[in-house]
């Protein structure tokens, strides 16, 4: 197995981050910290934002550009997307999620960073959703075999999988109304 599919949630975070463009780890730790734009949906805290970039630098998959001044602290190292780390991020942007449990960190900041570039999450979105169906029909039919309290946990993942497909229509019928009005 290569680094790649050995990324942390987080690393995956930061490489997305760093595809934006140029930046630096002050502004990716803001930006996932508990109030950045990214921190609301999953916050990483400034020190594993740093490990992360560390990590990704020495993988390739980001470059440092120079350095970045400043009269607040320190000089900034500045970093850059490579072209591996940019096929890589794209392509875990396109996967969607295995588990039903991943769809509030993993595929929310997939949503988000998507959102952040100006591109269409539709495909995603219907990726997700033709993943998690027969996921939610094999939760259905294990809630419906289960006794005692595991009839009682089968019940709880089987709604929050239904509930999961209701967001994922929800938000392809909202993203193709949105893309239908521009």
């Amino acid at each position: 197995m290569g680094f790649v599919e050995r990324l942390s949630l987080a690393e995956w975070l930061v490489l997305g981050v760093v595809r934006e463009g140029t930046t630096h780890g002050f502004a990716v730790a803001a930006l996932t910290g508990p109030d950045g734009e990214i921190g609301r949906v999953w916050t990483v805290p400034r020190p594993v934002v740093y490990r992360a970039l560390g990590r990704l630098r020495d993988a390739g998959l980001i470059r440092e550009t120079g350095t970045e001044h400043t009269t607040a602290g320190p000089a900034r190292t500045l970093v850059e997307i490579t072209p591996d780390g940019d096929a890589a991020a794209a392509a875990w942007l396109d996967r969607p999620v295995a588990h039903v449990r991943d769809v509030r960190s993993e595929l929310l900041l997939k949503l988000a960073l998507l959102d952040r570039a100006g591109q269409d999450p539709t495909a995603l979105l219907i990726a997700q959703r033709d993943t998690l169906e027969p996921i939610v029909s094999a939760l259905g039919e294990a809630r419906d075999r289960a006794r005692g309290f595991d009839r009682t946990l089968a019940a709880w993942r089987y709604e929050t999988a239904v509930a999961t497909l209701a967001f994922l229509n929800e938000t392809l019928t909202v993203t193709g109304t949105s893309r239908a009005s521009r």
